[in-house]
């Protein structure tokens, strides 16, 4: 029975650290490698994926609260619909990297701001 554990273990484990290396996960604990984050995007697939929404939806030159992006109705259907604040702030810094999007605080999380370009 130990073996078979073991053997379960392992293989999850193989899953795991091929989703990471292929960019579709992340350890969140990456010492002792006991949880993954499993992307359903890229980072940078979400930043473009949001950024294409942006240039549709006529949000060049405009702001748009961190809420909207996750949970407004110009989002239903689309790749970051709900998607985990954290991973939304990841590709917004990609954006933000690239000089289409700058970031600035609300008073709370969910009312921050973001300003396409």
């Amino acid at each position: 029975m130990f073996s078979q554990l073991g053997s379960t273990l392992f293989c999850s484990y193989a899953v795991m650290d091929d989703f990471v290396k292929s960019g579709h996960g992340e350890w969140e604990d990456p010492d002792v490698k006991t949880r993954c984050r499993i992307l359903w995007r890229k980072p940078e697939q979400l930043a473009s994926d949001i950024y294409e929404w942006a240039i549709a939806n006529g949000y060049i030159s405009s702001v748009c609260t961190l809420y909207e992006l996750h949970s407004g109705d110009d989002v239903h259907g689309m790749s970051f619909q709900g998607a985990d604040e954290e991973l939304l702030r990841r590709a917004l810094s990609i954006l933000e990297d690239q000089g289409r999007c700058t970031m600035f605080k609300g008073e709370t999380s969910q009312e921050d701001g973001i300003k396409f370009f």
